[in-house]
């Protein structure tokens, strides 16, 4: 596995504060590897390995910690010898039940420097930002981005990142995604089937022992639809129609609740939709995105069959990656796919296949043209000359997620 420097970088600017540091991700995102590369950079600053305590809950040795009174027992036992400052990294801390006082508490009499990992949304939950407000600080962990990938193939493989290799590259991450574990698996049958084995995994540990869904199989049925609809506007509507047609009744509240786990669970994200003129967020024709496009891939259809909202999709996590919130834009009667703002930075990025006709170009840069303000914006698609026009600006696919300037 290679290190995943802009984290590193990230949690390097905020080791030896107060702050807690929460490490977010999807399940086998790498967040485990994260935290054992931190122990290394500790390591080389000089820490003694005795000052460093690293505690996995998916682990054997410490599977039966359920409970913040077993927790503190066991903190107290691994702390109680040590001299100097202690760092102390808890990886998947959600199965142990108020762990939130546990740590705080540790935060106020321990001389230590506390990390955490875990794979729900809800880790950062009301009870925990109330105890840590201002004393945290979280770090979103992606799957791989197409050039953390490039930086895999390039360590592992020693290959030569050529045009044609790129191309090469890119092609495979379209299929299968960046997830860690599977970049390493040479043959494509045994990538799809581990991509279903981490799909299962994040349904039965990180929803299915949350929630009470009585009827899995329309669960199941329900995240097949969500998957399949990735990018395309999205109602509680018509996914009740759609099961109604499969004979599965359900109601409104329950696909509601479907959504809520399948975001918790970080294997999507909604994204909603902002009328660009009005200044206001609309509530209804919300899209999804997954987590990783490879899940379509291996559980849905074969993604060159649906490169349009791959490719979508893609961006949209690359955006995220890049610290940008991202929101569809209404612009009278037309649709800009994503807008994106942080901190005074602001652009526009529609997604195409390829700017191959009159007519797609037009609708793919009008939208564009009809924005008021001056903000940077962008086409990205296939096409690999420069189609730029009235100062909006056109990426190759490629070139946009290599480029960290945008």
């Amino acid at each position: 596995m290679i290190k995943r420097e802009s984290y590193l970088k990230q949690i390097d600017a905020l080791m030896n504060t107060d702050f807690i540091k929460i490490i977010i991700g999807i399940r086998r995102c790498g967040k485990t590897f994260l935290l054992k590369s931190i122990i290394e950079e500790l390591k080389n600053k000089g820490v003694n390995e005795e000052n460093i305590i690293y505690i996995s809950f998916e682990s054997n040795k410490y599977k039966n910690i359920f409970t913040q009174e077993e927790l503190d027992e066991l903190i107290l036992n691994l702390t109680n010898n040590i001299s100097g400052k202690i760092y102390i990294l808890f990886d998947e801390i959600q199965q142990v039940n108020g762990w939130e006082k546990s740590v705080n508490g540790y935060r106020v009499d321990l001389d230590c420097d506390i990390y955490i990992t875990g794979s729900n949304s809800k880790l950062l939950s009301n009870e925990l930002t109330t105890l840590l407000s201002g004393r945290y600080i979280k770090i979103n962990l992606y799957p791989f981005s197409y050039k953390e990938v490039l930086k895999y193939k390039q360590e592992y493989y020693n290959i030569e990142l050529n045009y044609e290799n790129k191309r090469k590259i890119f092609h495979e991450y379209l299929l299968f995604g960046g997830m860690p574990g599977i970049l390493g698996i040479p043959n494509n049958d045994t990538k799809i089937n581990a991509l279903q084995d981490i799909y299962d995994s994040i349904i039965v540990h990180d929803i299915l022992s949350r929630y009470t869904i009585n009827d899995v199989d329309l669960f199941k049925r329900f995240s097949h639809y969500l998957m399949n609809s990735t990018g395309q506007t999205f109602s509680k509507t018509s996914i009740t129609n759609y099961l109604k047609n499969e004979n599965r009744k359900t109601t409104r509240n329950t696909i509601s609740n479907f959504t809520i786990y399948l975001q918790e669970s970080l294997f999507c994200k909604k994204v909603r939709r902002q009328d660009i003129l009005g200044k206001k967020i609309l509530k209804t024709e919300e899209k999804y995105y997954l987590a990783d496009q490879g899940f379509h891939h291996a559980l849905v259809d074969d993604n060159t069959k649906w490169i349009p909202r791959v490719l979508e999709n893609i961006v949209y996590n690359e955006l995220i990656r890049r610290g940008y919130s991202v929101k569809i834009g209404k612009i009278k009667n037309k649709e800009i796919d994503f807008v994106c703002q942080k901190y005074d930075k602001k652009i526009y990025v529609q997604v195409s296949y390829y700017l191959s006709t009159e007519k797609t170009g037009e609708r793919e840069f009008s939208p564009l043209l009809d924005v008021p303000d001056k903000y940077d914006a962008y086409v990205i698609s296939m096409d690999e000359f420069d189609m730029s026009y009235n100062g909006i600006k056109h990426k190759n696919i490629i070139e946009f997620l290599l480029d960290d300037e945008i």
